[in-house]
């Protein structure tokens, strides 16, 4: 039996490592479970290389809980240890056996370790008062031995007892932490961190099992997956095989659009597949359901640093040994490698959509609704992705549901929408419901109404103005259709000029919601007797500061701006101007005004109720 003190390098590690080495204390059976992970793969090189004699056997790793002794025990069947191999990984702290391991057999059928800082054991004190490992080593002749510690810097390394190879290290959970002899809060945690690790798992909580129908026990299953589609070649997967992983990952969700499957082993190791799930269009955004991996070990499901910000809305997993993680695998570091794998992705995503564009441009349109949000996200934030998407971004117009990239819209519309300035005027509804006859009005003019109706394109609008040389965007409502394109005078009135100075004071109705400005010009007398605008700057920026909250949602609750232009050609106003009875007159005309703002959707409350009554009072 031998006595002695684990050599520490730093004065008083053990409370560091209890208290501020891991964020979240439930991380202890992640890095034991990669530890034992670890143990197998290390005798599956020996094994390979004729070092390690004899049958591997049944490579597994078991997850006990004790509910009367207050413990949790995690098995391995892998190398197992020596008492000089535990005298010199478990008694000097931060010593990485999976690294020194990895520098000894370089080049031989690279083991697929874990281990990175020899810390990882360490965390079982976390939530233990007592740690013992009881080992065998693989080696021939190797005798059993048993090592105890209570996280002092005391131990005790002793012989045993132990039939088989391998390692069992036991945990005597102290009074904080018996919520680790909770069976679904061991098993969740299994779940979340282990599920794809590449040696079986199975969980045994100590209470009888169930049978089935033929009375037999249920035949034991692991927890994990040992080999999950990322880990294969794209060649031997099926579509179903991808669509299959998917709902492994998100049992609940939708079918993806497409996915992505990464592969890369220079100048960095990159695999993984990103899918493309459905969004709908009320945009609703589900960040962080992208899984970082490393070795199959879950890391995060924060991967803003790997991942660029308009690609966060995909899915999928990512796994690289090369993202550098620090002792707690629990954050990222800055690497240069980190940015590398970021523009990578973003090639890779900008490639794959080009490649479904022109191989299958009808299944693109199709799913344009949801790409449309990756593609427009991307445009804004990433310049090198919007050179890529320009090939790729397409707008639909609303009269035959038609789809133009920007190039194929310039060449349909520019004959009639390029204005004096030489820029190209791409006209948009956000409502097409809503805003109907004002884009009847502008297709009548032969002009192209298109489609930009998601929360983002405001802020995309903004962005293109900038990105795209001479190119400008009007709502459709934002004036009178012969201004859209180009300001113009407008025809004269048939009105004398007295007549029309009086039609304007009768429409400069006031409204406590909607600041209203009135103009007279001689429309086309087919045209609408009146037309509410909204002029295009004012709107953009109470769109804009209605999505930014805090002082923007101040300026967001302004009154509208609204522009009443009233078509003096049109022959209500004869009659309406000879109308003798004034209470009459001002009705028919608040009526007129009414209807204009109600086509904008600015008629609410109070407002509509009095145009509601009114109308009925005309009609009496």
């Amino acid at each position: 039996m031998q006595k002695g003190s684990i050599r520490v390098q730093t004065e008083n590690i053990f409370p560091i490592i209890k208290k501020f080495l891991y964020s979240e204390h439930d991380i202890f059976i992640r890095e034991l479970v990669s530890n034992a992970v670890d143990a197998s793969q290390k005798l599956k090189t020996l094994s390979s290389i004729g070092e390690a004699k004899g049958e591997l056997g049944d490579l597994r790793i078991d997850i006990k809980i004790d509910k009367k002794k207050k413990t949790l025990t995690v098995s391995d069947t892998g190398v197992g240890m020596t008492d000089e191999e535990i005298d010199k990984y478990l008694n000097q702290v931060a010593f990485s056996g999976a690294e020194e391991f990895l520098e000894k057999y370089k080049g031989q059928n690279e083991a697929n370790i874990i281990g990175h800082f020899g810390l990882g054991f360490y965390s079982s004190f976390m939530v233990s008062d007592k740690v013992e490992v009881i080992s065998k080593s693989y080696k021939e002749g190797s005798k059993a031995v048993r090592w105890e510690c209570d996280g002092s810097p005391e131990f005790i390394l002793e012989n045993a007892e132990k039939e088989n190879r391998g390692t069992d290290i036991i945990l005597h959970l102290n009074a904080e932490s018996e919520e680790f002899l909770d069976t679904y809060k061991v098993k969740s945690i299994l779940e979340k961190f282990c599920r794809f690790l590449p040696i079986p798992i199975y969980f045994n909580d100590g209470e009888i099992k169930e049978k089935d129908k033929d009375g037999k026990e249920e035949v034991e299953k692991p927890l994990n997956n040992t080999s999950p589609a990322w880990t294969k070649k794209p060649s031997e997967l099926t579509d179903e095989d991808y669509k299959n992983f998917y709902r492994e990952l998100y049992p609940f969700g939708e079918p993806p659009l497409f996915w992505i499957h990464l592969n890369v082993d220079y100048p960095f190791n990159l695999t993984g597949i990103l899918y493309f799930p459905k969004i709908k269009q009320s945009y609703e955004v589900q960040k962080d359901k992208i899984q970082l991996y490393c070795n199959q070990v879950f890391v995060t499901d924060e991967v803003k640093d790997i991942v660029p910000e308009f690609l966060m809305l995909m899915h999928g997993v990512i796994d690289s040994p090369d993202i550098p993680l620090n002792v707690s695998r629990s954050y990222l570091q800055g690497d240069p490698n980190v940015r590398k794998i970021n523009s990578h992705i973003t090639k890779k995503v900008a490639d794959k959509l080009e490649e479904i564009f022109k191989n299958d441009r009808k299944q693109f349109e199709e799913k344009w609704e949801s790409l449309g949000l990756f593609v427009k996200y991307g445009m804004m934030t990433d310049d090198k992705f919007l050179d890529k998407a320009n090939k790729f971004h397409i707008f639909q117009d609303t009269k035959e549901g038609k789809f133009y990239t920007l190039d194929e819209y310039r060449m349909a519309a520019e004959t009639l929408q390029k204005n004096k300035d030489n820029k190209l005027v791409i006209l948009y509804t956000t409502n097409p419901v809503q805003q109907d006859a004002y884009i009847q009005q502008a297709n009548a003019k032969g002009y192209i109404v298109v489609k930009l109706e998601t929360i983002i394109d405001n802020g995309f609008i903004n962005q293109m103005e900038m990105k795209w040389e001479n190119v400008q965007f009007v709502r459709v409502d934002s004036d009178i259709v012969e201004n859209l394109v180009d300001k113009q005078e407008g025809g004269g009135s048939v009105l004398s000029k007295e007549e029309e100075e009086k039609l304007k004071g009768l429409f400069e109705v006031k409204n406590p919601e909607i600041n209203i400005s009135v103009e007279v010009k001689g429309l086309s007398a087919d045209a609408p007797p009146v037309v509410a605008t909204r002029p295009e700057f004012m709107r953009r920026m109470k769109d804009m500061a209605a999505l930014q909250g805090g002082m923007g949602a101040f300026y967001a609750n302004m009154p509208d701006e609204v522009t009443l232009t009233v078509n003096g050609n049109h022959s209500i106003y004869k009659t309406l101007l000879a109308e003798t009875e004034k209470d009459k007159q001002e009705k028919l005309v608040h009526n007129l005004a009414d209807l204009a703002l109600l086509s904008q959707g600015l008629l609410k409350g109070n407002s509509l109720t009095s145009f509601i009554n009114r109308s009925v009072e005309l009609m009496s």
